[in-house]
This record gives C-alpha cells, structure tokens and sequence, in this order.
C-alpha cells in the first residue's frame, strides 16, 4: 500500500459549527451522505415530526443544498420550462427563481430535474439535465456564466440527461460529463480540459488524494475512471458495465486505498483494491445492488438500499471487506439514507422517516412517521436540526428536529 491514499473530503476545513449548519453540496460537507450535527432528537412531541413549513418546487428528483439560510434545488414547472429555487429556510418563502426552456424528459419515468446544485461561497453552480451549466450570484440568483456542455463544447448527451452535480476543488469546476470527465474554470466556465466525447454515467464525481496529488472518479455508461484533475489523465479505469449504462451511483473510496461500487439492474457490487493501473477485485456480489442511492460506509460497513426501482427494494448491511450481509429490512423501496450522531435517518420510497441506530447486528427503528407523501427517490437534507424532504411530484417539507 502506498502511503498518502486517503479521501478527499470535501470543505472538510470548515469549523464544526458551520458543518452543523450548512449542507452546501451535493451528499453534505463530506460527499458521504454523514452529517457532524448532533443537537437534533427523534424523540417528538406527540410522536411525530414538527412540520414548520411546506411548499411546491416541481417535477424532479434531484436533492437540495442548503447554505447562508437558503435552500436550492430545481424542478420542472411545465412541459418546457425547469425553474432553479432559491428558498428561504426560515419561512420556505421563494426568494429568487429562475426558469428557463427545457424537456421533460418523461423517459420511462416522470421526467424533470434530476440534479443537485453546490454552493461555495456567494457562488451557485449547477449542471441541468440537458447540458445547461451555470454559474449564479447565489444571493440573487443573477448570471455570472453560462455555457452548454452539449452545444457549446459538443459532448453527448446520455440516454437519460446529465444527473450529477458539480464538484469544486480550488479553481476547478468538475463534471461528470464525456468518457472520464470534464474540467472547467470555476471563474469563467472555460474548459481546462476534456475526456473524449463518449456518453457519461450520472454519478457525482469523488474526489481522493493520493502521494500530495488529487484525483477525481467518474463513472460513463462502460466503467469507473479516476483522473488527475490537474490534468485530466487517466489513473485508472475500473470496467463496469450495467443494464442501459446507468452507472448512477459514487464510489466510495476508503482511507486505506480502497473503492467500493454497486449498480442496479443486477449488476451488483464490487470492493477494489486501487492505486495500481488495473485496480485489483477483492469481491463481487449480485446479492448487493444500489440503483439510485449510494451507500453510506460506517466503521467497515455499508448501510444502502438494495434492489431496483421495478422491486421491492429493501436496506442492508454489508461488511465492506468481505461482502457478507449482515442483516436486510423489507419494503423500504427506493428511498435514501443519512446518518448523523451514530443513528441512521432513513427515508423510504413512500416518504415513511425510519431512524435507527447505526448497528451492523441489526435495524431497530427507535421512531417511525410519515415525512412527506408521494414518490420519494430525493435524498433528504439534515441542516442545523432541521430535516428537509421533498417528493418527485415537488411538495418539499421542512421538518424540525431540533433538540
């Protein structure tokens, strides 16, 4: 093992209190769906949840950030129009928005947005489905840049439109976007470099170090690459082929130089061994799928949603060092998890909110309630005690659980 493999986490230089509060990226501070915030309970009045306001942000199925006391996040207003919302998170009053034409998209599914804007700074940036990325004032929503990554730079668009979100390091703006990846100022929106122009995967890209140099891993419809974003060269690639090309989930890179990715359509999971030209295969199995939601890793476990949108997927645990299952919890669906204070926040597909401790010998909820209504593929947001929840159909909930 070489010495320096460790993860790269993101905006891990923030004060802890500012950790608690904001959740400015796609995934939270760490790109690990695991939040620091510790003064919020499940022990509620009357058993369930303070609703402290609703509102409607349109079709899709993207998630949220939450930063300044403003939450983002976009969804289709009609036909042909997505609309990009700035919300107040004290009285979840709209304080800017802005639209702008696009499909719908409704490809075997519903359609609308599918990704997630980042916040760093008083800068927003956001990749739409349909290759629109910008840069905005986060303030007041007003234009900073604008490019297409479809028109304008000539990438292809795949089957199902762009799904990840931008991820910032130092001046670089990361896309998952072409065979490994693009990289563009994160001042101007120029392109610093480019991967050939193949179709993408809609996984975020995961950013790790290794000997002082920094790395990137993009997934396209045919495998996982990591990149020196530096400079845009191949690392490694990991060949991965899925059903229909959707490698949608992240990696999980570990400390001890090692990647773990799981799709869906049966394809399964895998654990590497990395930092060679050809990672090494530790273990394979079918019997672990995430489709959408990527696992959260615990003290050597892996804590996700096993199975696919057309099944009654379930959540398991599995020893990410041997990929045993450890326990399964029926009928969850398509939902997400966090965890936060050594307990796991679990929103199923139906919008029900399970919180269990964090416990690879079994899931025993300690509070049950139903968050939202409707379809719930969005992956929640814990931000400074409050828990937002939206649906595909755009009803977004904030749910007080503050201590």
């Amino acid at each position: 093992m070489q010495k320096g493999c460790f993860p790269a986490i993101l905006l891990v230089a923030l004060t802890a209190s500012l950790l608690a509060i904001d959740w400015p990226v796609w995934r939270g501070p760490g790109q690990d769906n695991i939040s620091p915030e510790k003064d919020w309970t499940h022990e509620w009045d009357g058993g369930v949840p303070k609703k402290l306001w609703k509102t409607n942000v349109g079709l899709g199925f993207g998630s949220m950030a939450v930063a300044n006391k403003r939450l983002y996040t976009m969804g289709h207003d009609t036909k042909e129009t997505t609309t990009l919302y700035c919300i107040d998170i004290s009285n979840g009053k709209t304080v800017w928005e802005k639209s702008w034409e696009a499909p719908l998209g409704d490809k075997y599914f519903e359609g609308g947005a599918l990704s997630t804007p980042v916040i760093e700074g008083n800068r927003l940036y956001l990749l739409g489905r349909f290759g629109k990325t910008l840069c905005l004032d986060a303030a007041t929503g007003k234009p900073v840049w604008e490019v297409s990554v479809v028109d304008d730079l000539g990438h292809r668009l795949p089957t199902w439109g762009f799904s990840s979100a931008p991820v910032i390091s130092g001046e670089k703006l990361l896309l998952n976007v072409g065979e490994h990846g693009i990289c563009l100022d994160r001042d101007t929106g120029k392109p610093v470099w480019q991967s050939p122009k193949r179709s993408s995967g809609y996984s975020t890209p995961v950013l790790y170090t290794e000997n002082n140099k920094t790395y990137a891993v993009f997934s396209s419809e045919k495998q996982y690459a990591a990149v020196d974003i530096a400079t845009g060269e191949p690392h490694w690639t990991y060949r991965w082929l899925t059903r229909y090309g959707v490698n949608a989930t992240d990696p999980i890179i570990t400390k001890d130089g090692h990647a773990f990715i799981s799709t869906g359509y049966g394809k399964g999971a895998a654990y590497l061994k990395l930092f060679k030209e050809d990672p090494e295969t530790l273990w394979k199995s079918r019997d672990y799928n995430n489709q959408l939601s990527t696992s959260l890793l615990i003290d050597g476990y892996l804590y996700g949603v096993h199975g696919d949108t057309t099944q009654k997927a379930s959540i398991r645990c599995v020893d990410v060092k041997t990929g045993d299952i450890q326990w399964t919890q029926e009928n969850f669906g398509n939902g997400n998890l966090l965890a936060a204070n050594g307990k796991l926040l679990c929103l199923s597909a139906t919008g029900e909110l399970l919180i269990a401790p964090v416990s690879h010998k079994s899931f025993s909820p300690v509070a049950k309630a139903q968050a939202i209504d409707g379809k719930c593929w969005s992956a929640p947001v814990l931000s400074d005690g409050r828990l937002y929840c939206r649906n595909s159909e755009g009803s977004l909930v904030c749910l007080d659980l503050q201590k």
